[in-house]
């Protein structure tokens, strides 16, 4: 079996705010569908901001091993290349980051009418930011709109 290495090179990363260990790229929105489709780019052996996801989300891990950690820090999933999950929106927060290298994964989330994206929470598990499907399209314009500059 031939073993491929993606180039993620051409893809605009960009940080999301002061959050550490990631950086993303909203490769599109659909407002009439709703769905939001979002590349992200986790550190190996590091893990990101603890948050809830309050939409249906799929996933598809493109390169490296996705994992997904227990508020406490308890390794609960890992994820292998080529990996496509489909998990509902859940109140139980999380971590998640990459393992020996950085991970990437494809998100295509689909929020009903309503419902946000995410909870991002702080480390006592308060919410300090809700991400909507309406946020992304604000970040999808600012990308679309430096990328003609």
């Amino acid at each position: 079996m031939s073993v491929y290495s993606f180039d993620d090179s051409a893809i605009d990363w960009q940080p999301f705010g002061d959050f550490p260990h990631f950086v993303f790229s909203v490769l599109q929105v659909d407002m009439q569908q709703r769905i939001a489709d979002v590349i992200f780019k986790f550190e190996a052996n590091q893990k990101i901001v603890l948050h809830r996801h309050k939409a249906l989300n799929q996933t598809f891990v493109v390169q490296g091993e996705h994992r997904i950690y227990e508020r406490d820090g308890t390794l609960r999933e890992v994820r292998p290349a080529g990996s496509y999950t489909v998990s509902p929106a859940s109140e139980v927060p999380h971590q998640e980051g990459g393992g020996e290298q950085d991970v990437i994964v494809l998100f295509s989330m689909r929020p009903q009418p309503g419902e946000i994206l995410y909870e991002i929470l702080d480390d006592k598990g308060n919410v300090v930011a809700e991400i909507s499907i309406e946020t992304l399209l604000s970040i999808f314009e600012a990308q679309k709109e430096t990328a003609t500059n």
